[in-house]
């Protein structure tokens, strides 16, 4: 794919790198998107979905605590739903189409409302990593939102300065749990994730908060499309000095590399790019230790907690 992917809402940067995309604000490290709408499009599409919801609600008869009980929620949440100030998971849609016998009619807005959870510059970005069949992750400073426990997620929200609102940190908790059914996609796309040691020994959240992070690793690990490994601190060279870097390749083999630094994030679409970055991962990947060396490296860890 040559030049510049459109992106909903980017602007290209003034670079003299061609076919780079600033997507806005980082998503990734600690402040990803919420599972709320992000912008007034957004705002409409989860409205109107919340609308319908409720007008087939009362067609069938049902208060809120029961079509709660029988979608798995509490009132409260299924009135943030039909008010448009919470966005249901497709899970949620689905179950919520089946207990109305809407016949489809509200599995119709899954694919809108599953966007809007996201803010404009990255809805590109969202629908990447939703389509990839193989996704490559270099990572310095935490580990990689595909990979985190609730609780991990929780404590780096909980570090942002000026601090994130309760509402907003479970939205978008919420919202980075569900970028993890990746895990379970028919079929699986390949998944590797190489990250240096320090990261996977700074205790953010406190001695359990790691340890289940690393057991979610051991755990995720194992899966035969997943390959995670460690760059030791002693290795005396790697070729990811430059930062962290995501490629993603979609089917057709077309390849994109996402970059993120300081709160600014960027989505780079050039072929030539995109193909130089997934070479130098690489070599990242052959001098960080093998999958099996790094899954016992954790377990390592786990023993020194």
């Amino acid at each position: 794919m040559g030049g510049a992917r459109t992106v909903p809402g980017a602007r290209q940067e003034d670079s003299d790198a061609p076919g780079a995309v600033s997507l806005g604000d980082s998503w990734e490290n600690d402040d990803g998107a919420g599972r709320r709408p992000e912008d007034e499009g957004g705002k409409g599409v989860v409205m109107a979905f919340g609308q319908t919801m409720k007008t087939l609600r009362l067609r069938a008869g049902l208060e809120r605590e029961e079509f709660g009980r029988r979608i798995g929620y509490s009132a409260s949440t299924v009135a943030s739903f039909e008010q448009g100030r919470r966005i249901p998971s497709p899970r949620t849609i689905e179950r919520a189409d089946e207990v109305l016998a809407a016949g489809g009619l509200l599995c119709l807005w899954k694919e809108q409302v599953e966007r809007a959870q996201y803010p404009v510059f990255f809805q590109g970005m969202a629908a990447l990593e939703k389509e990839a069949i193989e996704l490559l992750s270099y990572d310095t400073l935490v580990v990689k939102g595909l990979l985190q426990t609730e609780e991990y997620m929780r404590a780096l929200l909980g570090m942002r300065r000026p601090p994130l609102d309760q509402d907003i940190v479970e939205q978008r908790v919420a919202a980075r749990l569900a970028r993890q059914e990746i895990f379970d996609r028919k079929p699986a796309p390949l998944l590797s994730f190489v990250m240096d040691e320090a990261v996977l020994r700074r205790r953010y959240g406190g001695r359990m908060v790691l340890r289940g992070q690393l057991e979610q690793l051991l755990l995720i690990g194992q899966k035969p499309s997943v390959e995670i490994q460690v760059m030791p601190l002693h290795s005396e060279e790697s070729a990811g000095v430059d930062g962290p870097f995501t490629v993603v390749t979609q089917k057709g083999g077309k390849r994109f590399v996402y970059t993120e630094v300081q709160g600014t994030s960027a989505l780079q679409t050039d072929p030539d790019q995109a193909s130089m970055t997934a070479a130098r991962y690489g070599i990242i990947r052959s001098q960080a230790l093998s999958p099996r060396e790094s899954l016992e490296f954790v377990e390592g860890l786990l023993g020194e907690l």
